[in-house]
């Protein structure tokens, strides 16, 4: 299997600096994911540090400063209600860091050709929890359920025109859609109303990209991957161990080999296991796989103080296997 680790925050560590420095300077974001490429080789390089929280600041949130080396994170929201969502018009594209984001993904592009570059975009139900709080959209989801779905539709809307930028940077995309999983989200409330505006924005970049793009969730989704399936996407992820049934994700995915699959290690082991540990759950990894082509090896997103050697001992491992 190819091993794809998720580098954001992680690639601040590679250059000596801390994930807040790096998230807000185009020059260290480049530094960073550069030398997290060099070294590992990874595909896809997805060009962020806090990559759920640029859409809602081009729409005026604040991303707060954190202490030492945590993420940066929206803790204040800006929109009281749904109302508000749906009243929303486009961010313009040159708000906030969207800029320096594609800049520094161009950069990267044209240094390492051979690389797989994509922007991060949040889903529409990810950009209305930082727009709103997860708390008070949940509540607006089960109680006007037809308006919360037509208000996620309005920042979907505003999500195509951020595709489109991205396409016109010559540049591709991955999704990013954890805020809308179960259990933090019923599998009915999901599909009723986070899947119709999710289904229609994977189209919409589809169609602006020419090819099918990535749609990455974390936490239960085994419940719900038909669904994420019927998206038309070309890429899921199996979530780590604690978070889904890894076990039936890959039963059902057996039916779809056309569609890749990154499975993840569990990432407490991966960033302070012993390698015995790490080596241990590799092997449990391929013994799930079993053989299942379309497979590829991830971490979901390395922790800041993952021990870059372990990072190229698991490479280097499943390579030889």
């Amino acid at each position: 299997m190819q091993f794809s680790p998720a580098v954001y925050e992680h690639c601040a560590a590679l250059i000596g600096r801390r994930p807040w420095d790096v998230s807000r300077d185009g020059e260290l974001l480049f530094q960073a994911q550069a030398e997290a490429f060099r070294r590992y080789g990874h595909r896809p390089v997805v060009v962020g540090v806090d990559i759920y929280n640029l859409e809602a600041e081009a729409y005026g949130a604040r991303v707060d400063e954190p202490e030492g080396n945590g993420i940066p994170a929206i803790t204040e929201h800006p929109l009281a209600d749904l109302a508000a969502v749906r009243a929303l018009s486009p961010y313009p594209l040159t708000a906030g860091r969207l800029p320096m984001v594609l800049a520094a993904a161009q950069r990267l592009q044209a240094a390492f050709p051979a690389a797989d570059v994509r922007v991060p975009v949040a889903g529409p139900f990810s950009v209305t929890t930082n727009l709103m709080g997860f708390d008070h959209l949940l509540i607006a989801a089960f109680t006007e359920p037809d308006a919360a779905r037509e208000a996620l539709f309005q920042v979907a809307r505003g999500q195509a025109e951020f595709c489109r930028a991205i396409r016109g940077a010559g540049l591709g995309i991955a999704f990013f859609e954890s805020a809308a999983t179960p259990p933090l989200l019923s599998p009915e409330m999901f599909r009723t109303v986070a899947l119709p505006p999710l289904r229609w924005l994977l189209g919409e970049a589809s169609a602006i990209l020419g090819t099918r793009v990535p749609c990455i969730m974390g936490g239960d989704t085994t419940p719900i991957l038909p669904d994420l399936l019927g998206t038309g996407t070309g890429y899921v992820i199996c979530p780590a161990p604690g978070e889904t049934d890894q076990a039936a994700f890959m039963a059902i995915m057996r039916e779809h080999p056309e569609v890749t699959v990154r499975i993840n290690l569990a990432p407490e082991v991966t960033a302070r296991g012993s390698w015995p540990e790490v080596k241990a759950e590799v092997d449990r990894i391929v013994s799930v796989v079993a053989g299942r082509p379309n497979t590829c090896l991830g971490t979901g997103a390395l922790p800041f103080e993952t021990l870059p050697e372990t990072v190229d001992r698991i490479r280097d491992y499943v390579a030889d296997r």
